[in-house]
C-alpha cells in the first residue's frame, strides 16, 4: 500500500475544530496551558522529576480536540478510534488491521505468556522498563534479564545468545530506559532481522522521536517487510499525554488477530479523550520539532554540569539523565528531596546511579543546584 511519510503525516495541519479553539484563546489562556505535570511552581512543593513525563505540556491542537471530545462522553468510542488507525496505518506505511491501538504493552506480554501454556521466557535489558516482563511474569513467563553493556545500551551479542527454544519474545526498549543510549541503527535491525527469524522480538521505541534521525532509526520497517517483529509507540512522552496514557503497536498480522480476538484495542475499551488528543497532537509537525529542540537544550546543560563535577553519566538522546552518584540510591534521592527536587525509583542493580527526568528550565536548574550541593 502507498506509504506517507511520518514526517507528512505530522505536517498535514492541525483539526479544523482545534484550530478554531485557538483562536478563542486569549494570549493569556494559551500561555497557561503549556506547562503541566513536572512544572509546577516550585512553592507548592517539590518539583517532580521522576517519570519522564513532558513537563512543557501537549500540543494546544490537542487541548482544544480534548475540549471538544468533552460534548460525546456519554457516547462510547467509535468512528474516532477507526479514523485513527487508519491514520496511523497510513503513516506507517501498513495495513490498517496491524495497528493495534492502546496502551498494549502489557496486554501483549500477558498474551505471550499465556500461549502455550506456562514457562515460556522472555529476554530483556536490566536494569530496564519493567511493565512487559512483570506482567508475562504475572502470567506464568519467566524474566531473563540481559546486563547492558559498558555503554550502558543494550547488549546485542548478549541479548542473543539468551534466546533459546523457550523463548516467547525479546523485549527491546530503544533508546533505553534509564540509561537514554540508543542502539546503532544498522547493527540494532540486523540483530533484530537475525532474532526475529527465532522469536518475536518488540521493539518499544516510546522516547524514538526525540531524535533527529527518528525515521531512520525505528525498526518499523522490519514489520512492514513481515518480519516477526513488533514496535510500540506511546503519546505519554514527547507528546506531553501522560495523563491520558495512549499509544498504539505495529504488529505482525497473525499476531494482531490474536490481540483483537482477546478485546484488545478494541474501540470500546479505548478513552475517547485520549484518542482525539493522540490524533490532534500527531498532525502537530511544529509542536515536535519545539518539543525536540527545548528538550536537546536542557539536555545539554545537564551534560555541561555533569562533566563539571567530574561525575560518569550515560549518553542519553531521551528526554532525562542517567548518572553515577557514588552513593546508594535511596541516601542520594533524600538529599535531593531534602532540597526540593523528587528524582523517583532507583533501578538496581546500578544502585549508585540516578535518573532525572527534564523539567522546565527553572526546575532543572534547581535540580542542577541540589546537584553541586551533594556532589560537588
Amino acid at each position: 500500500m502507498p506509504r506517507l511519510g511520518r514526517r507528512h503525516w505530522l505536517g498535514s495541519g492541525a483539526l479544523a475544530i482545534a484550530g478554531l479553539a485557538l483562536e478563542a484563546c486569549a494570549p493569556g489562556e494559551r500561555a497557561l496551558l503549556t506547562p503541566t505535570g513536572a512544572g509546577r511552581p516550585s512553592e507548592v512543593g517539590p518539583v517532580h522529576l521522576g517519570l519522564n513525563e513532558n513537563p512543557f505540556g501537549p500540543s494546544l491542537d490537542a487541548v482544544a480536540a480534548v475540549r471538544e471530545g468533552l460534548t460525546d462522553l456519554a457516547r462510547y468510542t467509535g468512528v474516532e478510534a477507526e479514523a485513527l488507525q487508519r491514520q496511523v496505518a497510513l503513516a506507517e506505511g501498513v495495513p490498517s488491521e496491524q495497528i493495534v491501538l492502546g496502551d498494549v504493552l502489557e496486554a501483549i506480554a500477558t498474551q505471550l505468556a499465556l500461549a502455550d501454556g506456562p514457562g515460556g521466557e522472555f529476554v530483556h535489558s536490566l536494569p530496564g522498563y519493567t511493565p512487559f516482563s512483570d506482567a508475562a511474569r504475572s502470567a506464568g513467563g519467566i524474566a531473563v534479564g540481559v546486563p547492558l553493556d559498558v555503554r550502558l545500551a543494550n547488549d546485542l551479542s548478549a541479548l542473543a545468545s539468551r534466546v533459546g527454544d523457550r523463548t516467547r519474545a525479546l523485549f527491546l526498549v530503544n533508546p533505553h530506559n534509564p540509561s537514554g543510549t540508543v542502539n546503532e541503527p544498522d547493527a540494532l535491525k540486523s540483530f533484530v532481522r537475525t532474532i526475529s527469524a527465532r522469536t518475536l522480538v518488540l521493539v518499544d521505541e516510546a522516547y524514538l522521536e526525540f531524535t533527529e534521525d527518528y525515521e531512520r532509526r525505528t525498526c518499523a520497517d522490519l514489520v512492514r517487510a513481515g518480519s516477526r517483529v513488533a514496535v510500540f509507540r506511546t503519546f505519554s512522552k514527547i507528546y506531553g499525554l501522560a495523563a491520558l496514557p495512549f499509544g498504539y503497536a505495529i504488529v505482525p498480522a497473525g499476531l494482531a488477530e490474536r490481540l483483537r480476538t482477546a478485546g484488545i484495542g478494541h474501540p470500546r475499551s479505548l478513552n475517547r479523550l485520549a484518542v482525539v488528543a493522540a490524533s490532534a497532537s500527531s498532525r502537530d509537525a511544529p509542536y515536535i520539532q519545539r518539543m525536540r529542540a527545548q528538550v536537546a537544550k536542557e539536555r545539554a546543560l545537564w551534560f555541561d554540569a555533569l562533566a563539571a563535577l567530574k561525575v560518569r553519566y550515560s549518553e542519553s538522546v531521551g528526554n532525562f539523565v542517567f548518572f553515577e552518584t557514588g552513593r546508594p540510591h535511596a541516601e542520594f534521592a533524600a538529599a535531593m528531596l531534602a532540597r526540593g527536587v523528587d528524582i523517583g525509583r532507583a533501578f538496581p542493580p546500578l544502585e549508585r546511579w540516578a535518573r532525572i527526568s527534564l523539567g522546565l528550565p527553572e526546575d532543572n536548574a534547581r535540580a542542577r543546584d541540589a546537584l553541586r550541593t551533594i556532589l560537588g
